[in-house]
């Protein structure tokens, strides 16, 4: 009965568009993950760090988003949870923003905003509508799944070419184990990258206020999304630590 308790308590699924919208952009996130650096050269140096693990060069693009939580789960579990990623997962509002597999697989991942690939489309009539572009498009750079044995924090990787209508650049969920040297409490860090060149473009007034935007809303939906995973991973584990303890 405990652990029905428990799992009752994870986050519902994404129910309706509303409700998304409510939950992944209005609703504030319970935990700030987004990472906020002192100066230029504390977010290059940082970015670098990071990067370099994925062979992936920091210089290649203009901004790099980088979003962090702690999780109380190994890194193994998390990031088996991780390649869970479907329309049904509990983290994910799929509502207001629709996953697309074409081989089943992780290895390709659309999304549409609301779900939409074409509009004005009419079955009855035959007509097929005007097909829209994805909001992302990710294809597998590489994965890794196994932690090399010279790793000393078990890294785990998803790392993506990302292109669509925005960002254009890379995508990558990075696991490793936490480092105390650097205050990290939790058994396990999770980081959520996303690094983009704003369609090639020149800064300007309105570049400018627009990529502010989309990034406001980026950082409050991976923030939520976020927290979604920590607590089902944390909740998850720990229901099945005390199966095996009773």
């Amino acid at each position: 009965m405990e652990n029905q308790n428990k799992i009752q308590q994870l986050p519902p699924q994404s129910e309706s568009l509303i409700s998304d919208i409510y939950h992944y952009l209005i609703k504030p996130p319970a935990i700030n993950t987004f990472i906020k650096f002192e100066n230029p050269d504390e977010q290059k140096e940082y970015c670098q760090r990071i990067l370099h693990r994925l062979n992936v060069e920091v210089c290649e693009y203009t901004v790099l988003n980088i979003h962090k939580i702690g999780i109380n789960a190994p890194g193994k579990y998390v990031f088996e949870e991780l390649l869970k990623w479907n329309n049904n997962s509990r983290y994910w509002p799929s509502k207001l923003a629709r996953l697309k597999l074409p081989d089943g697989s992780l290895d390709c991942v659309q999304i549409y905003l609301f779900g939409l690939d074409t509009i004005l489309s009419f079955k009855p009539l035959k007509i097929r509508g005007l097909h829209l572009p994805e909001l992302f498009k990710l294809e597998k750079r590489q994965f890794n799944s196994t932690p090399h044995t010279s790793d000393f924090d078990n890294a785990r990787s998803l790392l993506y070419n990302c292109s669509g209508g925005y960002p254009i650049g890379i995508f990558s969920l990075y696991v490793r184990s936490s480092i105390k040297d650097r205050n990290e409490m939790e058994i396990t860090q999770l980081f959520f990258m996303v690094a983009f060149d704003f369609f090639g473009i020149k800064p300007n007034f309105i570049t400018h206020f627009i990529k502010e935007i989309w990034q406001n809303i980026h950082n409050r939906v991976t923030a939520n999304v976020m927290h979604r995973i920590k607590l089902i991973c944390e909740t998850k584990f720990e229901s099945i630590s005390t199966s095996l303890n009773d």
